[in-house]
């Protein structure tokens, strides 16, 4: 006959879901259900899935020795402590080690600070076959808090992130590919119309609404906001900033990424390679703007076009001054650019991802069309880059501020230049053409970047 498990009054547990190797617990069966000390107590998910997350000091001697925890909740309960005070607290499920076992548990979560023990074991988490012995202290072995040593404490930690995800099209392939990767890592990813926020601006307590509801704080925002919108948007990012959210990309970035002649001249400060631009107000300085770029043929690019939109190829000189004239008589902001004929319809969109090129694609121009870009019939095939190119391609990037990047680069006779440093770039064509999971690569980022949760996160 095997001897029955036996729980002293005082007992070492672990909780291995929540990162937790090592709590003195007290087993007292006259408390109905086990309690685990808990502060910074923050709600997040959706209503149908929610959960809580929580910091945690172990060790009542050294508290130092803070964790972020987080837990499904399934129940908000009404407890009774043994002093009548009544409470409403989180409960959440998860697993308790033991000794050699490991067994499913209720836990609600409280303030224990004054506590010596930060775990109450209470009676509903004893199985029935349990004996608890009170003359025993430790039946089922001693541990140590030396088990926290090498765990990071206030680094980022792995732990349910709240992410925003502002755009437009929340079921095309980027939005779609994004909202999976952060799921499939454990995250709350939410898809907000950027075009439906609004905000209060406040000294004390500014908001960001939608649609008749105050939004809740985020950990962080990945900004997907189309040109059309980008005033707008970016002042909605700004304010998600405000609210202590991290942005994948800097609302500044963005501004400097969507200005072209901005972008061109950082890039040109840094000594970074791109086609000769030229730029001017004055229209008697069409002949000599052409000249400063080498002549014809010349491209002409809108400062605002994106997906090729907005961008000419003029083949003569006398195209090239109708094409000038004709966009100061709309009055357009445009530059003038060399056309580099080496290239033959031909450019590289290098996907940067936290100051590291992961992946890479050449883009073909379809017949008779001079734009590569996949959204006017391009075609896109994985290439392998030079250092030279990988090194340009993470220096743009970092030039323009930008986290996340699509650098599209030429390659001419004078090595790599730089075309655009897009902020939005798309996933679908450079992941079916490489086959990375380059989503899944920016969630991560977002994971390594995000502040813990804090008592000065929550107060700030």
């Amino acid at each position: 006959m095997t001897s029955p498990f036996t729980l002293g009054w005082e007992e070492w547990v672990a909780f291995p879901k929540l990162g937790l190797p090592a709590i003195k617990a007290k087993v007292d069966t006259g408390a109905r259900t086990s309690a685990l000390h808990a502060s910074v107590i923050e709600p997040f998910g959706p209503a149908a899935k929610p959960q809580v997350r929580f910091l945690i000091q172990p060790n009542p001697d050294d508290l130092s020795l803070e964790f972020t925890c987080s837990a499904p909740v399934v129940d908000r309960r009404q407890v009774t402590s043994s002093n009548g005070e009544s409470e409403l607290r989180y409960v959440i499920q998860t697993e308790l080690s033991c000794g050699e076992r490991t067994w499913p548990v209720e836990v609600t979560l409280t303030n224990r600070e004054n506590m010596q023990y930060r775990m109450l074991f209470g009676r509903t988490s004893i199985a029935d076959e349990m004996v608890v012995d009170p003359n025993q202290s430790f039946a089922q072995g001693v541990l140590s808090f030396d088990l926290y040593k090498g765990l990071p404490k206030r680094k980022p930690v792995r732990r349910p992130l709240r992410i925003a995800l502002l755009t437009r099209e929340p079921n095309n392939y980027s939005s779609r590919r994004l909202i999976e990767a952060g799921e499939a890592r454990g995250h709350v990813v939410e898809a907000i119309d950027t075009t439906r926020c609004y905000m209060k601006i406040d000294a004390h307590s500014s908001e960001v609404h939608y649609d008749g509801r105050s939004l809740p704080r985020y950990d962080a925002v990945i900004p997907r906001i189309g040109p059309a919108i980008t005033s707008y948007g970016l002042a909605v990012l700004r304010q998600f900033l405000i609210s202590g959210a991290y942005c994948l990309n800097q609302p500044d970035a963005i501004a400097a990424s969507r200005d072209k002649l901005l972008a061109h001249q950082l890039l040109a400060r840094e000594r970074i390679g791109m086609p000769v631009t030229a730029f001017a107000n004055s229209p008697k300085d069409t002949k000599d703007l052409i000249s400063l770029v080498g002549g014809a043929p010349v491209i002409l690019k809108l400062l605002q076009s994106s997906q090729g939109k907005g961008v000419v190829l003029a083949e003569t000189r006398k195209a090239a001054e109708s094409l000038v004239d004709a966009f100061r008589g709309l009055e357009a902001d445009f530059l003038v650019q060399q056309f580099v004929s080496e290239a033959a319809g031909r450019d590289t969109r290098c996907f940067v991802v936290g100051n590291k090129v992961v992946a890479a694609i050449q883009r073909v121009a379809a017949e008779g069309e001079f734009r590569s870009n996949l959204h006017r019939g391009g075609t896109a095939e994985p290439v392998r880059l030079t250092k030279a190119e990988r090194d340009v391609a993470r220096r743009a990037a970092q030039t323009i501020g930008l986290s996340v990047a699509g650098v599209d680069i030429l390659r001419s006779d004078e090595g790599p230049k730089v075309l655009e440093v897009n902020s939005s770039p798309g996933l679908e064509g450079i992941e079916n053409a490489t086959g990375k999971d380059i989503a899944s690569l920016i969630i991560a980022n977002l994971e390594a970047k995000v502040r813990p949760l804090s008592r000065e996160h929550l107060a700030g």
